[in-house]
């Protein structure tokens, strides 16, 4: 039987306004691959976002607070008592607003059902694969690119479908020296289904320190890479904005100059000889463009004090 041919007129197709859980990186009704080589702080990332998400506290660099949102996480690597939990409530996440599918009895696919139910059952607004090489199918040579196109056309629909945010987590093959976009495992028409590519590596002679790197936009301007902090002492921080590109990051030559680190050795320097008041740390972390939000998490990360001393508030590093 012949299929019956349809015609669509572009004059006749509603145009739509592309919505972002944070702009320009993690589109809504899209999906999205953060990939990096393995230990590199993939997983801490997500799930330092999914803390933020849930609780409604502003993204990085960001000061708005939005709205809490519920998030499906699938982890195929780690487990979710011993370690997905505990990570989650070191971060602060809402647990209520985490939700797991069950693949105790079926291992779930990119291409089960359950995924589009699930997401309109507890109208999630984020769901996490994690690895995507996991999630694709026992028979699914992740290499071919005729087996991939169809798994990753029928997630992308099930992502404009419900207005859903897909992140799909990924290694890196070890092809050194290649160009970023083939250094994703598999076909690398697993990158041209996406509209967003973050890639989170190690800073050279820096080893507590990451940066996330916009790889991809399809959609926006790519965004600013970011930094973040994994300390084994005081475990995860936000480092804010800085300049290291993709190639840098993967190549070794990646270095962190970031706003948070500048507000951070602001505070050193003007606090080292006692307390000063909130509105001149305002006033010198404008001078070099350091917004409030990155004030307030520099000021976090230091442990800085802050107290009222008649009308004025003061501030001071901690003893010690």
């Amino acid at each position: 039987m012949k299929e019956e041919l349809k015609l669509i007129k572009l004059s006749e197709v509603q145009e739509e306004e592309i919505k972002w859980i944070w702009y320009p990186y993690i589109p809504y009704g899209k999906v999205t691959i953060i990939q990096g080589d393995p230990g590199e702080g993939k997983t801490t990332f997500v799930l330092s976002l999914i803390a933020l998400l849930t609780t409604g506290t502003p993204l990085p660099e960001e000061e708005t607070a939005t709205e809490p949102i519920t998030v499906i996480y699938q982890t195929a690597e780690d487990g979710l008592g011993d370690t997905i939990k505990p990570r989650l409530l070191s971060t602060g996440a809402d647990l209520e607003k985490v939700i797991v599918i069950d693949e105790n009895e079926i291992q779930l696919t990119l291409s089960d059902e359950r995924l589009e139910q699930a997401i309109k059952k507890t109208s999630a607004k984020l769901i996490v694969l994690d690895p995507i090489q996991a999630y694709l199918g026992a028979e699914v040579d992740m290499h071919r690119a005729n087996e991939i196109r169809p798994i990753m056309k029928r997630l992308s629909l099930i992502a404009e479908r419900t207005g859903c945010a897909v992140i799909l987590i990924g290694h890196m093959n070890k092809m050194g020296g290649a160009k970023s976009a083939y250094r994703g495992l598999g076909s690398i028409d697993i990158r041209a289904a996406v509209r967003s590519v973050l890639v989170v590596g190690r800073v050279k002679d820096e080893p507590t320190l990451r940066i996330v790197a916009h790889d991809k936009s399809s959609l926006a301007p790519e965004g600013k890479s970011i930094a973040f902090e994994l300390n084994p002492d005081t475990g995860f921080r936000w480092k804010g904005y800085c300049e290291t590109s993709v190639d840098d990051l993967l190549s070794g030559r990646g270095s962190v100059v970031s706003k948070t680190t500048q507000a951070e050795n602001l505070l050193k320097e003007i606090l080292a000889d006692g307390e000063l008041s909130s509105e001149e740390i305002t006033n010198q972390a404008k001078e070099l463009d350091i917004s409030n939000r990155t004030l307030k998490i520099a000021k976090q990360n230091l442990g800085v004090k802050s107290f009222r001393k008649g009308d004025k508030w003061y501030s001071s590093l901690p003893r010690g």
